[in-house]
């Protein structure tokens, strides 16, 4: 299940990823943000995967990096904090952050809720 909710107090779009998460869930994800006119432009995300298990292949990442790319085009800046704790998801995470290559764009990976909403309050 994935669920999101945009916080108008902190300004911060939090998305809530339990238990299996598919690829399609995913890119579902990424373009339901990319079509959304009443983000911030310069939008931060919290990805809350502590509950979740990626169900999908390293080779899959490709396809989440290039509608990425398709989102980033609609924003002046994305910067995303997600939080991990199951050992597959944080090594596709790292995966992830390695291949997405955008100057528009700023992932990190968390244990902690607090740790993310720290590192989110320097942009």
């Amino acid at each position: 299940m994935l669920v999101s909710k945009f916080n108008q107090q902190t300004g911060i779009l939090v998305s809530k990823f339990e238990g299996n998460i598919n690829l399609k869930e995913i890119l579902d994800y990424i373009i339901s943000t990319k079509n959304n006119k009443t983000y911030p432009r310069h939008l931060k995300i919290i990805t809350d995967a502590s509950q979740a298990v990626f169900n999908f292949s390293f080779t899959d990442l490709q396809s989440i990096v290039i509608e990425n790319e398709k989102s980033l085009e609609q924003y002046d800046s994305i910067t995303d904090a997600i939080i991990v704790t199951d050992p597959n998801t944080t090594a596709l995470s790292m995966l992830y952050k390695e291949l997405e290559k955008n100057s528009k764009y700023e992932f990190n990976i968390f244990s902690t809720k607090r740790a993310s909403l720290e590192w989110l309050s320097q942009f």
